[in-house]
């Protein structure tokens, strides 16, 4: 199976992947997303009356598809798609060892699918409704408050000291990673309970001898 085997590291020695290849394959679903989203705008100016929905829910249908591709991936290899393209695949940090083809375990993989999807939907809207709020504040009359608004706009205020913090931890994250004291590149992959490993000789055979479902019966 060619397309799994396309990116599996021959070093038998450590099966930890490089920073070059996990920044790559973080690097790919981030660039998924914008892509696809220009060329849903493009189609709904294009067509407003046909294909404005697209735009209008994209976030949504967006997410959608996100889950069921992850939740394949993940029940199937063991990994994301694009930790799966890279051929890289998660595994437990703690307990047994468990073949690729039979996906992780119920925790790990729910644990998995929320932060590799729901997680960058939720930071998408809540940015997005920053960028409202800053123009509101640039074009709108001050008016009082109440207390849940001006906490609303108070947890607003601090969102970006919270998102460069993370960014930071991320940063340190990926530092030590290279250094080799944690076998993790990613604070998201600790909150998963997982770590990323190379898919060996074995998880390969063990996909392509993955029965099949079988073709219909012709009349």
């Amino acid at each position: 199976m060619a397309e799994r085997g396309a990116h599996l590291t021959t070093a038998a020695a450590d099966d930890r992947p490089s920073i070059f290849e996990v920044l790559a394959q973080d690097t790919l679903m981030s660039a998924v997303r914008p892509a696809l989203q220009h060329a849903v705008k493009v189609l709904a100016e294009s067509n407003p009356s046909r294909y404005g929905f697209l735009w209008r829910w994209f976030d949504e249908i967006y997410l959608t598809l996100d889950l069921l591709l992850q939740h394949h991936f993940l029940s199937r290899t063991s990994a994301s798609f694009s930790e799966n393209f890279y051929g890289l695949k998660r595994v437990v940090t703690s307990g047994p060892g468990r073949p690729a083809h039979r996906g992780l375990p119920r925790k790990q993989r729910w644990r998995s699918l929320l932060l590799l999807a729901l997680v960058p939907y939720l930071r998408s809207k809540l940015e997005k409704v920053l960028a409202r709020q800053r123009d509101e504040d640039d074009f709108s009359i001050q008016l009082p408050q109440s207390p849940c608004r001006r906490l609303y706009r108070a947890f607003l205020a601090a969102y970006p000291f919270v998102s460069t913090a993370w960014e930071g931890w991320v940063l340190c994250q990926q530092l030590v990673y290279v250094f080799g004291r944690t076998s993790r590149h990613s604070p998201l992959l600790w909150l998963a309970g997982v770590r990323l490993m190379h898919l060996n000789a074995q998880d390969i055979r063990n996909m392509d001898l993955k029965p099949h479902p079988l073709p219909p019966p012709q009349t």
